[in-house]
């Protein structure tokens, strides 16, 4: 099994915890509040990822150019949109449609990387990606009356506006943070996928939590001291953040953005799982469905 592969399996499992987490966190923050400890409380487990592995290894940490900062600002600003919109779902559908409308995120993903930095995949990443997205569409029907003509117009509810836009802005991110990490090769004396990710990481996540920091001092300042009293699951919550991105940035390096987040549709059964045994809500049989085209777009991914 290629090593990006377990990479973005892992990562995928760790995001869902991730997202069950700061749907806890969602009944004491505010929205803003849960974005930006997944940023904030993620920081000092980024650095520890980073330095420690260069300690371990005896590397040298990387030197940013000017398209490594770009590129980490783009990105950055674009996961943040998508962080926030991903939260915002959660009060309008169940934990695991709600997570699904920011899935078309794969395709979005190829677009822009075909468009920005003229990547191509191959037709069977294209079918891949096209089933999976059949997948998301049908799960985000599966609370209606169902048709065809719901499954199209259904794009233009107000959920899924907000779900598709979410998927765009970390389609954004995660071609934006490839780019990125693979500046950094050409300063580079040995190219090192591990070194690039942890140090890609430490910027992303630094410049994110400066940001969304003066952001809640500005308009959200008693935030803060609602973070504090939910520091257990917040220091979670960044925790867990923190390794699954390492884990996405590790694996963009190695390869393409649109394969990575297109293998990552995975993290629907994880999803799923959270749904029926954690919050103990019910998953009807388009919804089941829905999820089976994205596993049957996986596996030809995988094993195609």
């Amino acid at each position: 099994m290629p090593l990006w592969i377990a990479i973005t399996i892992s990562a995928a499992f760790l995001q869902n915890i991730r997202s069950v987490l700061q749907k806890h966190l969602k009944g004491a923050l505010s929205t803003t509040g849960a974005t930006f400890v997944r940023f904030a409380f993620g920081v000092p487990f980024a650095l520890i990822y980073l330095f420690g592995y260069a300690w371990l290894s005896g590397a040298t940490i990387p030197s940013a150019n000017g398209s490594f900062v770009l590129w980490v600002i783009i990105a950055a600003l674009a996961q943040i949109g998508g962080q926030m919109l991903l939260v915002m779902l959660f009060s309008y559908r169940n934990f695991a449609v709600g997570t699904a409308y920011s899935r078309t995120e794969p395709a979005q993903a190829a677009l822009f990387a075909f468009i920005v930095f003229s990547e191509t995949v191959s037709a069977r990443a294209i079918l891949a990606i096209a089933i999976a997205v059949l997948g998301v569409m049908l799960i985000s029907v599966a609370r209606t009356a169902f048709t065809w003509r719901s499954l199209v117009t259904s794009t233009f509810s107000r959920t899924a506006l907000i779900g598709l836009g979410s998927g765009a802005f970390f389609g954004v991110a995660a071609a934006g943070f490839r780019a990125a990490s693979l500046s950094l090769e050409p300063d580079m004396a040995t190219p090192d996928f591990i070194l690039q990710a942890g140090f890609t990481l430490v910027a992303a996540t630094g410049f994110q939590t400066v940001l969304m920091g003066l952001y809640m001092a500005l308009r959200q300042p008693e935030q803060f001291g609602a973070i504090a009293r939910a520091w257990k699951p917040s220091l979670a919550t960044g925790f867990v953040g923190a390794t699954a991105s390492f884990g996405w940035f590790m694996a963009m390096t190695l390869q393409q953005s649109a394969i990575v987040k297109a293998l990552a549709q995975i993290e629907m059964l994880f999803s799923f799982a959270s749904s029926v045994f954690i919050f103990k809500e019910s998953i009807n049989r388009l919804e089941i469905t829905g999820c089976l085209f994205i596993v049957c777009g996986v596996l030809i991914l995988v094993l195609g």
